[in-house]
């Protein structure tokens, strides 16, 4: 478990993360992360979610769909 510390940033609130948490999510300073609500609370992740469920619709229509694909392709 990590704990975060909440910092006056001009007239907002930031959060300061600590290098190993920093570490494990592949995240450097400047990257965008997205938290994300969950039945059991927050998720913090470096992936969009949208994203995700786009390439999730796109590898499923492509599975569909692949004689198509491989004609268009020609």
């Amino acid at each position: 478990m990590h704990t975060l510390k909440l910092t006056q940033i001009g007239n907002s609130v930031g959060a300061i993360f600590p290098k190993e948490l920093l570490a494990k999510l592949k995240l450097e300073k400047g990257d965008e992360f997205y938290v994300t609500e969950t039945p059991d609370g927050l998720r913090i992740t470096p992936y969009d979610p949208e994203f995700e469920a786009q390439m999730r619709i796109g590898r499923e229509i492509m599975r569909e769909r692949r004689a198509v694909l491989r004609e268009l392709a020609k």
